[in-house]
């Protein structure tokens, strides 16, 4: 069985989305200059839950960290992200299931690969493969 990973949450202003989820929930928010898709990218991280320094593997059972990014005219709502084996398998399945493939398998250096699908309710679901070590 496929796990939750991750999550993000799109926001109009990033400034002051990160204002209200520190001062709301105490989340560490750092900002991360990330290769995304062979384009360089600020990725606004969203440390929820302690994590081991070296893997950045929650510590705690049931604690996902995630994310606060820019909405765009596909992501307006949050997104749930899930830890698969294999993009290239879950990609073919989705038009075969009712959904549709959003954003194409992309790479981000050194950590692994995501893409965005959207399940037959048009709720956008992310897509999360580990790099092979």
């Amino acid at each position: 069985m496929e796990k939750v990973a991750h999550f993000e949450i799109p926001a109009k202003n990033k400034k002051q989305s990160q204002e209200f989820y520190e001062a709301m929930f105490g989340w560490k928010l750092q900002d991360v200059p990330m290769s995304m898709g062979g384009a360089t990218a600020t990725y606004t991280t969203a440390t929820t839950t302690e994590t081991d320094p070296q893997t950045m593997t929650p510590t705690e059972p049931g604690g996902i960290n995630g994310a606060i990014i820019d909405e765009s005219s596909e992501i307006k709502a949050p997104v749930i992200t899930i830890n698969v084996d294999s993009i290239d398998d879950h990609l073919e399945k989705v038009e075969e299931k009712g959904g549709k493939v959003i954003e194409e398998k992309q790479a981000v250096e050194g950590m692994g690969f995501y893409a965005y699908v959207e399940d037959p309710s048009g709720n956008v679901i992310g897509l999360w493969e580990d790099a092979k070590k």
